[in-house]
């Protein structure tokens, strides 16, 4: 079974998208979840380390600048989608990579709080 790190750019990157209110609260994350084909498309005019920042996971192990670095996505490559923090926080659960579950629950408890 692959290890994984949390990705901290990408931790930050959702804590900014956030705090500019780029997510969407309700949708279902089998139909938003990027596919490999959107993946390719955002790589086509972007870079590896933009690739990377949707991504609460780094693969231990892995080469840099591919996407098999990069694990626990959790938007659509142009906002944080609710559904695909909880994905993380599940999948990572259910796998028993806890600093990738933390980090996805403190993420969902940031965008959860209450606003004024």
């Amino acid at each position: 079974m692959a290890s994984y790190s949390v990705n901290e750019r990408a931790v930050a990157r959702a804590r900014q998208l956030i705090d500019s209110r780029q997510y969407v609260l309700e949708s279902k994350w089998g139909d938003v979840q990027p596919s490999a084909d959107d993946e390719n498309t955002y790589l086509e005019s972007h870079s590896f380390d933009e690739y990377g920042e949707w991504h609460l996971g780094l693969t231990e192990g892995a080469n840099d600048d591919t996407k098999a670095r990069y694990a626990f996505v959790y938007g659509d490559f142009r906002r944080l989608h609710r559904s695909g923090l909880i994905a993380c926080h599940y999948r990572a659960a259910e796998w028993r990579h806890k600093e990738v579950e933390l980090a996805a629950h403190e993420l969902l408890q940031y965008l959860d709080r209450p606003r004024s």
